[in-house]
C-alpha cells in the first residue's frame, strides 16, 4: 500500500512589507492552537514556515527571502495592557539553524503592524466606524522589549491607505508615509547606556583596543569607528558581505562587545543571540554612491552609518537600529554624535547602502543620567499578499 503522510494545514497569513523588510504576519488567534504558546511549538511551525533551516540558503521552501531583511515573522493579538491597541510580538527566524531569535524588536516592520491591526479589526477609532478619512493612531506594545510604540496610519473612508508619494531610500516604489513614535526606547529594563559611558575603549581579538559606544536604544547596538576597523563608512553589501573573513571578523567583534555590554557571560552564547546586539560602524559624512546608482552628497546628510544584521551588512538600514541612531547622535559624546559634528541635536540624517534616512530623538539629562523620552521616523508599509500559508504537518508517514 502507498504511504499516506499527513496533509498540509491552512493558516491564515497576510505578508507584508514594512520599511525595507518583509515578514509573514499572524493573528494569535488563527495560529494552530500549539504554537499560540510560546515554546517549541511555536518556533518549529514559524521554522517550517519561513522554510528554515535550509542548508542551500535560499528558503525555496518557504516564505523567507533568506536574508535577515526578509526572515521575520510577526504575531499580533489584540492587546491586554492598559491604554494599547495591539501586543505585537516579532520572531526573527534564522536561515541555516533551526532557531527562532525573540530577544529584539524589528523597526521596519513595526511600520506594518498598525495598518495590520486596522485590517484584522484590533483597533476601534470613530474614523473606522464612520467610514472617514484622516490619520488613526495605533497604540502597540512590543512584547519583546517591553516597550511603547505609537503608530500614525492614514485611513481613506474609514480604511487603510497604503498608496502614497512617500520615497523610502531601500524601497523601490512609493507609498503612504506612516510616522512611528518609539517611546522610551531604551530596550528593555536596562540603561541607556550599559556600562554608565558614552565612550568605552573595547579591547578586541581582530582590532586591538578602539572606541566603542554601547547604547540600549530601539535595540541594544555597538558602534564603532569605520576607520579604526579598516573602512570607509561609504560602504555597499558587497564589500562586506562577499568577504567571509570580514564576516567573522565583525561576528567575533559583535560577541566581544555583547559580552562588554553584559548582555552574554561568553562570546560563544553570541551564537544563541543572532538578533542582538547589532553591530553599526560610522563614519564623519562624505559623498559617495548608493546602491541604486544615485549620488549621497556629503551636504545632504549628517553622518555615515553601515550596519550588520543576522551577520550580513542591511542593504538599508534596520528601523531598530535607527532609533539607536538618532539616541546616539542626539546625546554629546558618543561616537555618532561625535562622527555628526558634536553637539546638542534633535534629529539627524544618516546615509545607508540605499541612501539617506532622517530620524528624530528627544534626549535629555535626568539626575545625571541620559535619558531619551522619543524617537520619530517615518517609514512606509503595505499589504503584498494575503489569504492562507500552508504547512506541512509533523507526523509519520502510514501504510
Amino acid at each position: 500500500m502507498r504511504s499516506q503522510y499527513p496533509p498540509q494545514r491552512k493558516v491564515p497569513a497576510t505578508y507584508m512589507r514594512g520599511g525595507t523588510s518583509k515578514g509573514v504576519f499572524f493573528n494569535l488567534n488563527d495560529l494552530p492552537l500549539e504554537a499560540q504558546q510560546p515554546g517549541p511549538a511555536r518556533d518549529q511551525f514559524l521554522l517550517r514556515v519561513i522554510g528554515s533551516p535550509d542548508p542551500y540558503g535560499k528558503h525555496t521552501d518557504g516564505m523567507g527571502g533568506a536574508t535577515s531583511s526578509t526572515s521575520k515573522a510577526v504575531i499580533l493579538s489584540k492587546s491586554d495592557m492598559a491604554d494599547h491597541d495591539v501586543n505585537y510580538l516579532f520572531g526573527q527566524v534564522s536561515i541555516v539553524s533551526p532557531f527562532v531569535d525573540w530577544s529584539g524588536n524589528c523597526g521596519n516592520l513595526t511600520a506594518a503592524v498598525g495598518a495590520f491591526a486596522i485590517e484584522n479589526g484590533l483597533v476601534s477609532d470613530p474614523l473606522l466606524s464612520n467610514q472617514e478619512s484622516g490619520i488613526v493612531t495605533v497604540r502597540i506594545w512590543q512584547e519583546n522589549i517591553q516597550k511603547s510604540i505609537v503608530a500614525h496610519i492614514q485611513v481613506t473612508q474609514g480604511a487603510v491607505q497604503e498608496t502614497g508619494d512617500f520615497v523610502l531610500d531601500g524601497v523601490t516604489f512609493p507609498a503612504a508615509e506612516v510616522v512611528v513614535e518609539f517611546i522610551d526606547p531604551a530596550d528593555g529594563g536596562g540603561a541607556l547606556f550599559p556600562t554608565g559611558n558614552r565612550v568605552d575603549r573595547l579591547i578586541t581579538t581582530d582590532f586591538g583596543e578602539i572606541d566603542a559606544t554601547f547604547i540600549n536604544a530601539g535595540i541594544p547596538t555597538i558602534f564603532v569607528n569605520a576607520s579604526d576597523i579598516g573602512y570607509q563608512g561609504t560602504e555597499l553589501q558587497s564589500a562586506v558581505n562577499d568577504n567571509p573573513q570580514a564576516l567573522a571578523k565583525f561576528e567575533r567583534l559583535r560577541a566581544e562587545g555583547a559580552v562588554a555590554m553584559g548582555l552574554i557571560d561568553s562570546v560563544e552564547q553570541a551564537q544563541q543571540r543572532q538578533h542582538t546586539p547589532k553591530i553599526a560602524f560610522v563614519s564623519p559624512a562624505k559623498t559617495y554612491r548608493s546602491s541604486s546608482g544615485a549620488d549621497v552628497l556629503e551636504q545632504d546628510i549628517d553622518v555615515l552609518v553601515r550596519a550588520l544584521s543576522m551577520g550580513k551588512l542591511h542593504h538599508a538600514m534596520m528601523g531598530t537600529a535607527a532609533v539607536a541612531i538618532g539616541t546616539a547622535a542626539a546625546i554629546p559624546g558618543t561616537l555618532v554624535n561625535l562622527a555628526s559634528g558634536g553637539g546638542e541635536r534633535q534629529s539627524v540624517t544618516f546615509g545607508h547602502p540605499s541612501g539617506t534616512l532622517k530620524v528624530g530623538a528627544e534626549a535629555q539629562q535626568v539626575e545625571g543620567q541620559w535619558r531619551v523620552t522619543k524617537a520619530i521616523m517615518s517609514r512606509s508599509a503595505r499589504v503584498l499578499m494575503e489569504g492562507h500559508v500552508r504547512v506541512p504537518m509533523e507526523g509519520e508517514a502510514t501504510e
